[in-house]
């Protein structure tokens, strides 16, 4: 893939003598392509075959330009080939794939033995801005994303896989989160999914997808975007990471930051701790389902058992 990726960069305008690196796999695969004689640097998405169909990914691209061109977050722009296509066209490895390129943003993933609690307070100012801006924008007509509702992550029609096919989960864990899905679902379901509660989220804000440069804090990857209950985004924001103690002072810090901008009612705020139990058992499902990444190799079984554990203290607490 790579090589024949890296045969096709002269269709942005990038040199012979530019170079292609990877950079992440996960629903799709990522590479770093350089240009020493432009200095120019692009990342470029290969999506993921039988994922996002070409109208959904254009319309991700839709909402990043909007949401540039209002200066609504720091995030990498889109860039078009030099044809003018959004989304370049391109065999690799005998099959036909659709490439996404981006402008390269600097910066870093936020430390989280670092001033973590503090990012998470700029975090919140920028969910909160993502969904100020999500609920007044005029939407192209031929808009198209993925909905992120019960049903899609738990239930029966899992866009990440199957929850009861964890890694490891046994009988008596697999009874236990039945009891924690069914939960969830009279949570959400006497919650709802009205217009103020339920509407277009970046849906992935987890540290990987954030850069650190200085004071700013950019925000990468609406791959995932589409149509979810905004607070989900606090718990996207804590993926892998749902069981550590910290969690608390995040939400603390990050609802201060989202309340400087929108409010946040006592109801939004309590649904925060079953939306982080929902991302969590996503989250089992989607280890399960890509094991072939570094991800589900790191965190296999233990993850599933972590589950299982909070699955657990959830209903204890209710």
């Amino acid at each position: 893939m790579q090589t024949e990726l890296g045969a096709a960069l002269p269709l942005w305008d990038l040199s012979s003598l530019s170079t292609l690196s990877f950079l992440s796999h996960s629903e799709n695969t990522t590479f770093l392509a350089r240009d020493p004689a432009s200095g120019r640097r692009l990342v470029l998405r290969v999506q993921r075959i039988g994922y996002h169909t070409s109208a959904e990914i254009r319309s991700e691209l839709a909402w990043i330009d909007a949401l540039i061109g209002e200066d609504v977050v720091v995030t990498p722009r889109p860039v078009a080939d030099g044809e003018g296509r959004s989304l370049c066209p391109i065999v690799l490895n005998g099959s036909p794939r659709q490439i996404a390129a981006f402008e390269f943003l600097s910066g870093k993933e936020p430390d989280p033995s670092g001033d973590l609690v503090a990012w998470f307070g700029k975090l919140g100012t920028i969910s909160a801005r993502l969904h100020t801006h999500s609920r007044r924008w005029n939407k192209p007509p031929d808009f198209q994303r993925k909905v992120w509702d019960f049903d899609a992550m738990l239930g029966n029609r899992p866009l990440w896989g199957d929850w009861h096919a964890g890694l490891g989960l046994r009988e008596d864990g697999r009874k236990l989160l039945q009891r924690v899905a069914d939960t969830l679902r009279q949570r959400l379901d006497t919650y709802g999914n009205t217009n103020d509660r339920f509407g277009l989220v970046h849906a992935d804000l987890r540290l990987a997808n954030l850069l650190v440069d200085g004071a700013r804090l950019g925000v990468i990857d609406f791959d995932d975007c589409g149509f979810s209950w905004f607070f989900y985004d606090f718990a996207a924001a804590v993926s892998f990471m749902e069981h550590e103690p910290m969690v608390a002072e995040l939400q603390a810090s990050w609802l201060d930051g989202y309340r400087a901008i929108a409010p946040v009612s006592h109801e939004d705020e309590l649904m925060l701790p079953i939306f982080v139990m929902l991302r969590r058992m996503l989250l089992t499902a989607w280890i399960a389902s890509h094991s072939d990444t570094e991800t589900a190799r790191r965190l296999g079984t233990d993850y599933t058992d972590g589950t299982v554990a909070m699955g657990e203290q959830f209903l204890q607490t209710l």
